[in-house]
């Protein structure tokens, strides 16, 4: 990628939460897991490992040699389980700066990433690795400088602790808030603050309402939102894309496109995401970024 790079564009390779589910009833929306690719002057940046992270693996072979920051969110499977596959990994000249916060358990994303490539769950280990992998903390709350990108950071409500991000740039913002839960009594303060204006806010919404109240089966304290309360978020913090996210696994494609209907009703800015979508975000070509020294995290990449 060019340094010079005029535009931010957002690119959807995995949208689905839990698991995997391709099938004929998924081809529309797609089936593998999370991961979001932001690409803003001139560089790269990969949000979540999920199966969506192979098949933007394989584009990236076309592309060689590359480089890109790969932030996660929170280490549960299906944001983890594409990355032993990502062949641009395992290629030397390739260099990819690594970001997630430590866990409650006081691991790290590296000591993460190791532990699901060892003996008996998969056969060679992390350190087979050619491309050059630097690993980074991130602190919630901060943010981190990539030459004139910043990217702010805020704990969200999931089980095991998740990070979300907001990707500032030339005046533009793109927000990636999976996996929350919303809050009974009020919206969540931290999402709201990430969300902000934004151009384009991308958010957790695996349930309907009715699903997440369901009497029968709730899905309480599950670590996910509904598309309701996203529509709700976006019109609180003003914001002009919103980006129904993390598909359940049980919605088909005709569930979704009923959702889909049904939250561009009540936000006009609401489309769902699919597979191979892709977004673009306005920007000024000549305003560099303009947030304050303390707004700016513990270390620069």
């Amino acid at each position: 990628m060019s340094r010079n790079e005029t535009k931010f564009t957002v690119h959807f390779w995995g949208v689905r939460g839990s698991i995997p589910c391709p099938g004929q009833n998924t081809v529309r929306y797609g089936g593998n897991t999370p991961c979001v690719e932001m690409r803003a002057g001139g560089e790269r940046l990969i949000f979540d490992g999920g199966t969506g992270l192979h098949v933007l693996g394989q584009s990236l072979m076309r592309q060689m040699p590359t480089t890109a920051h790969i932030f996660f969110t929170h280490s549960h499977w299906d944001h983890m389980q594409g990355f032993p596959f990502f062949t641009p990994g395992f290629v030397k000249g390739n260099h990819f700066d690594i970001y997630g916060a430590i866990a409650p358990d006081g691991s790290t994303v590296e000591q993460r990433l190791n532990d699901q490539m060892l003996h008996p769950n998969f056969p060679v280990p992390l350190q087979i690795m050619q491309a050059d992998l630097d690993f980074h903390h991130v602190i919630p709350g901060h943010s981190i400088q990539i030459n004139d990108i910043v990217v702010e950071t805020a704990p969200l409500n999931h089980p095991g602790e998740a990070v979300g991000y907001r990707v500032n740039w030339r005046g533009g913002a793109a927000v990636y808030v999976t996996d929350t839960e919303h809050f009974p009594d009020r919206l969540d303060e931290n999402v709201l603050w990430l969300a902000r204006d934004a151009d384009v806010l991308i958010y957790d919404s695996t349930y309907t309402d009715e699903e997440y109240y369901s009497p029968k089966s709730p899905k309480i304290g599950w670590g996910h939102s509904t598309w309701q309360e996203a529509v709700k978020v976006a019109q609180a913090a003003n914001v002009k894309t919103l980006v129904i996210f993390h598909h359940d696994p049980a919605h088909d494609d005709d569930f979704l496109d009923n959702v889909g209907m049904q939250a561009a009703e009540k936000f006009p800015g609401a489309v769902m995401a699919k597979e191979g979508m892709k977004l673009e975000v306005a920007v000024s070509h000549v305003a560099a970024q303009n947030l304050t020294a303390s707004h700016v995290g513990q270390f620069s990449a």
